[in-house]
């Protein structure tokens, strides 16, 4: 190639570059912006005070402030669809008095659709912070559909529990109260989904207890993915041998 070709060549690249547009991400439909947002902005965690969910989502944080559209379109996918626990469970967070919910602009509380209740941490002395009342400004969340509530630990259901200051009993009864004073707060709810550690079965004196409340309340339960409860059909084997005359 000799200079004067290379010169043409260079006059190509020079005009191939000038015709060379940024994207323009709001010339997508809506629909592929917001599954954009999704594979981005959804987490398979609970969100919640903890370090290592600030450190796993901190990075994308930056969608936020690019212009007012994309963050009132990334604000929409993050809080309506994400998971958010109602009180802390870390150890440097468990008993403060300011949760996660209370902390937010009341704007994103308003977007949240799903939040998680932890129950067994503290069982025999529940963190003082632990109130259902209006500082939690849970009534904010006018749009939440989803409360799934995880059991960590049923006191009332192994007698490794006995002989602690706090009956297993008296564990039951703050749940459920904590469950009913929470679901009087958020009228909106119209599922409950249950789940748990291996170690709690269907049948726990605390999972039953709290599945009742949820039916009085009017709720439709559904089983979370942790055991795969939610494949299980559960078979009440007394009645299938006297309908056999076994």
């Amino acid at each position: 190639m000799d200079v004067l070709d290379l010169s043409d060549r260079l006059d190509e690249l020079h005009i191939e570059e000038a015709e060379i547009q940024p994207f323009r991400f709001f010339d997508l439909p809506l629909e592929l912006r917001l599954s954009i947002y999704e594979l981005i902005l959804l987490f398979p965690r609970t969100i919640d005070l903890d370090p290592s969910n600030y450190r796993a989502i901190r990075r994308f944080f930056g969608l936020f402030v690019v212009s007012h559209a994309m963050h009132d379109e990334a604000t929409r996918v993050f809080y309506g669809l994400n998971t958010f626990r109602i009180f802390p469970i870390h150890g440097r967070f468990i008993n403060t008095r300011r949760p996660l919910l209370s902390r937010l602009p009341t704007r994103y509380r308003s977007l949240i659709t799903r939040l998680e209740l932890r129950l067994g941490p503290g069982w025999n002395k529940p963190p003082a912070g632990w109130v259902m009342d209006n500082r939690l400004r849970i009534g904010d969340c006018v749009y939440l559909r989803i409360l799934k509530i995880f059991v960590e630990c049923d006191p009332a259901s192994d007698a490794i529990f006995n002989g602690f200051t706090l009956g297993p009993e008296v564990y039951t009864m703050y749940s459920v109260e904590l469950v009913r004073a929470l679901l009087g707060l958020t009228p909106s709810v119209e599922e409950m989904e249950f789940d748990a550690y291996p170690g709690i079965t269907k049948s726990s004196p605390l999972l039953q207890a709290l599945v009742r409340e949820a039916k009085a309340h009017q709720k439709r339960i559904t089983w979370g993915p942790e055991r795969g409860w939610e494949k299980i059909v559960e078979v009440n084997l007394a009645s299938v041998m006297d309908s056999l005359h076994l």
